[in-house]
């Protein structure tokens, strides 16, 4: 039977749990205030701004109405001179107008967005198919497979960043856009594979196999008792590996920063920021604004996700 703790052991307990969780989300809390403060506000130690400012988000977003700076004399001279033509004096007030458009930031959400997209689908799809391959079938190796999957991961990124670039050079797919994105594309399924495979092998033990030679007795072949019957029974495990899969592109930088350094207008979300950090436009609350809504759509994933991720996570983990 076990003792039951004592009140000051529970106080204990109870103020290092909210210590830590406290610990925790204090660096987000932190962001989140510094983002919603006036620039004559960043002194202030509160977390609680004083006054609500919301022009970060707004030009990030590109709700920003354009406002007008004032044109110099000797280039107000120039544009009424009657002898230029309409084209040139455009261009010359296009550059003393603001639009707010001072960081792409929904370019570089969509390049994220579609990529990460792309990637989670396409790793929860592989994945699947090889994990029942492990978890079902009888081949030579399969075991050595099936613990060998996750080797990728005893070398570390900084290793297999130049040797992958020269290949992607070598082949010529990084002399183009979609090469490049080709290469980051596969670069990512091999990060996110051999975890993604382990989680769903295991969940797939669990489903009793009765239930597939019931369907294959009712004249369903493999193929078929595997898209109707293991997969509609594993959506907690196939949605969590989707998150997993997304998320680790979403956030990754190292290969990002190698891959698509030359081409500025498919940059993704980690590699924008830290170019916004060394701009002129970094500004405290405008970069503190684009890492909060660079943590939003991870935020409300793992929110929407949350039974799924809890059931799959450890139903996944008990063998049959």
């Amino acid at each position: 039977m076990m003792n039951k703790r004592t009140k000051l052991q529970s106080f204990i307990l109870y103020a290092l749990v909210i210590f830590l969780v406290v610990f925790c989300i204090f660096p987000f809390l932190q962001i989140l205030s510094t983002s919603l403060k006036h620039p004559i506000d960043w002194g202030n130690p509160s977390l609680i701004p004083k006054v609500l400012h919301l022009d970060a988000y707004k030009e990030l977003l590109g709700l920003m109405p354009p406002k007008e700076i004032e044109v110099p004399a000797s280039i107000q001279r120039l544009l009424d001179n009657p002898a230029l033509s309409e084209t040139k004096r455009q261009a010359l007030l296009a550059k003393f107008t603001s639009g707010g458009d001072v960081f792409s930031f929904g370019r570089y959400m969509l390049n994220t967005f579609v990529i990460s997209l792309v990637t989670g689908v396409c790793a929860t799809f592989l994945a699947s198919l090889a994990a029942y391959a492990i978890a079902r079938l009888r081949f030579p190796g399969q075991s050595v497979m099936a613990n060998g999957v996750l080797f990728v991961y005893m070398v570390g990124g900084v290793l297999l960043m130049v040797p992958l670039y020269q290949m992607s050079v070598s082949v010529g797919l990084a002399s183009s856009v979609g090469g490049t994105l080709l290469s980051l594309f596969l670069i990512y399924l091999i990060q996110t594979l051999p975890v993604a495979m382990y989680m769903l092998g295991n969940y797939f033990r669990t489903i009793p196999f009765s239930l597939e030679e019931a369907a294959m007795m009712d004249g369903c072949s493999r193929v078929e008792a595997f898209w109707r019957i293991i997969m509609p029974l594993s959506k907690p495990m196939l949605f969590t590996v989707f998150i997993y899969c997304f998320v680790i592109a979403w956030n990754e930088y190292l290969f990002a920063s190698v891959f698509l350094k030359q081409y500025q207008d498919f940059h993704t979300l980690p590699l924008a920021l830290q170019t916004l950090f060394t701009s002129k436009n970094a500004i405290w609350d405008r970069i503190m604004a684009a890492s909060m809504l660079t943590l939003l759509p991870v935020i409300i994933c793992f929110m929407l996700a949350n039974r799924h991720l809890s059931g799959g996570l450890t139903e996944g983990g008990v063998k049959g």
